[in-house]
């Protein structure tokens, strides 16, 4: 069998460098917040190319508190994709704020720039496009409209760690960037996590008080804030993963091109790649009109593969209160019964990667 992911086989390539950062916290006694996360959150940032770096919880807590650190609330609306993972969709609601949805290109699945401005109202604040599949968004165009429109941008780049926009590392385009380092992100904890990053000193500022209670002094509370802090072992994991990530982000793009010189002809739907846009290839999603015969027979000759995502958020029951039609959003509708990932991990051999190319070739023909 050809596992999706194997996060054991990312954990032993790296256990002596991974076993040594945990028992230096421990060895430490200084298990929250302190020298650890602030360490990584230095080292983070410099790798975005961003002024600041904010650790934090989760990637959900990520994209809450840039929109808090925003003042966006009850009454304010934030453009959405409608092709995303739900938890883009919850953190505006998390704010007591409307999620406003719009459709993806076809071609890139990511939010389509050009289907943006009818949907800015008197009540938009803020635009939150998603780097989807670690694939970056066409940013240019956004940032533009919100300088017109006077709105802000937070970006969710929670797959895309270490992608590359026209050269310049996702990490500080927009007014704040929300990570995750889930365990299956391209840069994973062993355990949740997340981080802002931003160039704006007063919004880190204010995200760094958020996540501590709303506080900077001990039993003294600016705000009524949250515990979303970076733990120090995840924070020495991350240290030590860090600098393996370009390499580990190579090994992902060389499979790729595996995969779609070997898929080439054969009437799936391949990732398509714009020139100005390098992907971090978190996820290599391709498209089928018999999407789940293909995914049976896969699992049939031993290949994992997993759908992101099957139901879109508006089609959610979490979102029923939203009254949206389903038929409303056709393009995310269409994404949702055609797309497949195939397993892309770093640790992945390229012998299995060509084995994975040649059993879905032979399926498809």
């Amino acid at each position: 069998m050809i596992p999706f992911l194997d996060l054991g086989a990312a954990y032993l390539e790296l256990k002596s460098e991974i076993d040594t950062a945990i028992h230096r916290v421990l060895d430490s006694g200084w298990y929250i917040l302190g020298p650890e996360v602030d360490a990584f959150e230095a080292e983070w940032a410099d790798y975005c190319q961003a002024n600041h770096a904010v650790g934090l919880a989760n990637g959900l807590d990520a994209l809450i508190l840039a929109l808090r650190a925003l003042e966006v609330g009850e009454g304010d609306e934030v453009i959405v994709p409608s092709n995303t993972y739900i938890a883009t969709w919850l953190a505006v609601s998390a704010v007591g704020a409307t999620p406003v949805p719009v459709e993806p290109d076809p071609a890139t699945h990511n939010i389509d720039p050009n289907r943006i401005t009818r949907a800015i109202t008197a009540r938009t604040k803020v635009i939150l496009p998603v780097h989807l599949y670690g694939q970056p968004v066409d940013l240019d165009p956004i940032l533009v409209l919100a300088r017109e429109h006077r709105l802000k941008v937070v970006e969710d780049a929670a797959q895309a760690h270490g992608a590359r926009y026209k050269g310049r590392r996702i990490g500080s385009h927009g007014d704040i960037v929300c990570w995750s380092f889930y365990p299956g992100k391209n840069l994973g904890a062993l355990g949740d996590g997340g981080a802002i990053t931003t160039n704006d000193p007063t919004l880190a500022d204010r995200i760094r008080v958020l996540r501590n209670y709303g506080s900077r002094v001990k039993y003294v509370n600016e705000v009524q804030g949250a515990n979303s802090r970076l733990d120090p072992i995840q924070a020495a994991v991350l240290r030590a993963k860090l600098p393996h990530l370009d390499a580990w982000t190579d090994r992902r793009r060389a499979i790729a091109a595996l995969y779609s010189e070997g898929l080439e002809g054969t009437g799936l739907i391949l990732p398509h790649t714009p020139d100005w846009a390098e992907p971090a290839w978190h996820l290599y999603v391709m498209r089928s009109s018999d999407r789940d015969g293909l995914q049976k027979a896969l699992s049939e000759a031993g290949v994992g593969t997993l759908i992101h995502y099957p139901i879109p958020p508006h089609m959610q029951a979490a979102y029923e209160g939203l009254a949206i039609p389903a038929e409303a959003l056709p393009v995310a509708r269409k994404l949702a019964r055609e797309v497949l990932s195939l397993p892309i991990g770093p640790q992945l051999p390229q012998q299995d990667a060509a084995r994975v190319s040649d059993i879905v070739k032979a399926i498809a023909q």
